[in-house]
This record gives structure tokens, sequence and C-alpha cells, in this order.
């Protein structure tokens, strides 16, 4: 398609996921590298894991065979507004599975699940599907990921190692409330060791 003939509502994965990444100053990178892929050439087993119109919370639970728990790392709220840092980690021996960074925009839900979501206490996708929201997961972009200091340290992972995450829209409501970027722990791809 040439650039005359693209819609004006593009958007270039990689500058959506700098603007989240601005929702908060980091002390160290959590990225050495990031890059655009396309979806059909995502490796298993995170093709599977990433590539859906579902919550990450349900598919990390499936995929994990087990709960996980989420803990905020950080956050902030300005009005309708919410952006925060997570980390999503195992129910059954801790391991961190998902780091995330999520901007809300609470117009599009009621009070009871704003303040579900502000505590803290529940990951994102579990409150939303346990007050019935309406929703549509729209996935933007899948992304390769190299490491950087912050990621390492926040998914226990090798500085410089690649994993896989995803950029999605959450519809709530039938409005566009969420901007998400979900960033799986590395995993077994099949063929190595």
């Amino acid at each position: 398609m040439r650039a005359a003939e693209r819609p004006e509502t593009a958007v270039n994965p990689i500058d959506e996921l700098r603007r989240l990444q601005e929702l908060f100053t980091e002390e160290q990178p959590l990225f050495r590298e990031a890059r655009f892929i396309p979806k059909t050439r995502t490796p298993e087993p995170y093709r599977s894991l990433l590539v859906h119109d579902h919550h990450m919370t349900v598919a990390m639970e499936d995929y994990h065979g087990c709960p996980v728990n989420v803990t905020v790392i950080r956050k902030h709220l300005a009005g309708d507004i919410y952006a925060r840092q997570i980390v999503l980690t195992r129910t059954d021996d801790g391991r961190p599975v998902q780091f995330g960074i999520v901007r809300f925009d609470f117009r599009f839900v009621s009070p009871e699940v704003r303040d579900e979501i502000v505590a803290g206490e529940i990951p994102l996708g579990r409150i939303l599907i346990n007050h019935d929201v309406m929703r549509h997961v729209d996935l933007g972009a899948i992304l390769e990921l190299t490491a950087g200091p912050g990621l390492a340290e926040r998914l226990a992972m090798p500085e410089g190692a690649k994993t896989y995450g995803r950029l999605a829209t959450l519809f709530c409501n039938h409005q566009p409330a969420v901007d998400l970027l979900e960033v799986s722990s590395p995993l077994e791809t099949p063929g190595a060791g």
C-alpha cells in the first residue's frame, strides 16, 4: 500500500510503545531494542499466547496452569485517565509471567470497576470479566523485545535476552478505553536447548 493510500488512523507500533513507556520515567531502560514483527512470524509458544483477541490474564492462566496475581509497580491517576505498570506472577511459585503498561480512560466503566482497578489487587482482565463489562480486544501489533535492565529486573530474566509482547486496545462498552503493552516472560521455544 502506498503512503497516500494508508488510512490516517494507522499507528506506528514503535511510536505507540514509546508513548506508553513515556507515561513513567525510568531509571534504567526497559528495552535495549524493540521491533515490530508480523503476527504470522511470531514464534511459538508466543504466537499462541499473544496473537488473539482475548484477555492476557486468561491466556497467562491457561498457559501457566494456575491463576495469576497482579503487583502494581507504579501508577498515577489524573482525572479519568489512569496509568500503571504491573507484573503478573504465578500463584503457585511467585514467578513473574508478564510485564505490562496500562493506560485506562475510566469514563467508559462504572465507579465500582474504577475502584477495583485502582485498588490494584486483581488483574485487569479478571475485573472486567467479573463485572461483565462489554469488552473487545483489538490486537494492534506484536513486538520482539530485547530486555534492558528495567525489564530484566521486572521479569527476572537476563539482560539482553529476547522475549515477545503485544500492543492492544481494549474497548469497554464499545469505546476505546484501554491501551496496553503486555510482555511475556521468556518461554521455552520448540527446538530450543
